[in-house]
């Protein structure tokens, strides 16, 4: 999967106003099943899998003791398990993570190398894909997905994504061959509505432009999920799982840093890695930024000081040494 196919900006718009297809192949799928596969997914987790049923999927993250993050994945509960789509760069770190803390009566099996994994994105994904799954796609809610077939293919059928608009990811096993025929009959099926590749820099962009977090920029080992706004996929209520304790206790103590989004008001682009200011006071830094193609301005996420800075404030970025003026904006940035 190359980093553009075309250019990042003609793909970025072409998945916000047609559809196009990303090969995300490289994705890990790890496999869990057994007797106690929910209270091994219930331990290794910090979303609430009691909650799923068969044909549901959830977003959720895994965890060290000290609350840092392994990596945010998706949970699919499948009829004799489950399936864990996990990032690419982390996948051997994962599996290696999942074996260490296995529990008797579990199997976890990466099945990575047998999957193909294409990600159909925008308004008129559907109109695409209608035509060759055999089943109305009208069906599927988000976060769910159905087994079916595609071209005569068996395969997992999703309303995920990670861009933001209407999208579906399909999940088959097979050679080449195989990968071929069912990305020839999308792209045969897509030629009315402008069908094209899309590569990772338009990945990063659309994911970006929906405040979505990167592993490696926004979260990592070293980010906790409270401060980094999953909150929301961290059931503290649920009776343990690995990291529970101590996010509990940073709860408890307050949060010293947050994940937030912002926009800057002078000409340039905020990086990765770069500062953040209140007269002269280095508050911060920005995990992920960009010029967005959909919004014609200068985005990013940042980790603040807690309350160093609210609605109101101007605070700088330090970009190569110039500091330029910049504040807070509503996460997403684009509202769908």
């Amino acid at each position: 999967m190359p980093v553009y196919y075309s250019s990042i900006i003609d793909e970025h718009l072409t998945v916000r106003n047609s559809v196009g297809v990303f090969d995300v192949s490289h994705m890990g799928e790890i496999f869990i099943t057994g007797k106690n596969a929910l209270d091994f997914i219930q331990m290794i987790t910090t979303n609430d899998a009691s909650k799923l049923t068969v044909g549901k999927v959830q977003y959720s993250a895994m965890c060290y003791e000290d609350g840092g993050i392994v990596d945010d994945l998706l949970v699919y509960r499948l009829d004799n398990g489950f399936m864990l789509v996990v990032n690419a760069s982390n996948k051997d770190k994962d599996y290696e993570w999942m074996l260490k803390n296995k529990i008797d009566d579990v199997n976890i099996e990466d099945k990575s190398d047998d999957y193909s994994l294409l990600a159909v994105q925008g308004p008129r994904s559907a109109d695409v894909l209608n035509n060759i799954v055999d089943f109305n796609l009208s069906e599927l809610k988000y976060y769910t997905y159905k087994m079916g077939k595609i071209v005569g293919i068996d395969a997992i059928i999703s309303r995920t994504g990670y861009t933001g608009e209407l999208g579906y990811e399909i999940y088959f096993l097979g050679d080449e061959s195989i990968a071929q025929k069912v990305w020839d009959a999308i792209f045969e099926n897509g030629i009315d509505y402008n069908i094209k590749p899309i590569g990772l820099g338009a990945r990063d962009s659309l994911r970006l432009e929906m405040g979505y977090c990167l592993y490696g920029n926004d979260i990592d080992q070293s980010t906790n999920p409270l401060e980094a706004g999953l909150g929301w996929i961290t059931k503290l209520q649920k009776e343990n799982f690995i990291g529970k304790d101590s996010i509990s206790k940073i709860k408890e103590k307050g949060l010293s840093r947050k994940l937030l989004g912002f926009e800057l008001l002078d000409k340039g682009i905020p990086r990765h890695g770069y500062e953040i200011y209140v007269d002269d006071r280095k508050i911060g830094y920005v995990t992920s930024g960009m010029q967005s193609p959909s919004l014609n301005k200068a985005i990013g996420l940042g980790y603040f000081e807690y309350d160093s800075v609210n609605k109101n404030s101007i605070f700088e970025i330090d970009v190569r040494g110039k500091r330029l003026k910049a504040r807070l904006t509503d996460v997403p940035f684009v509202k769908k």
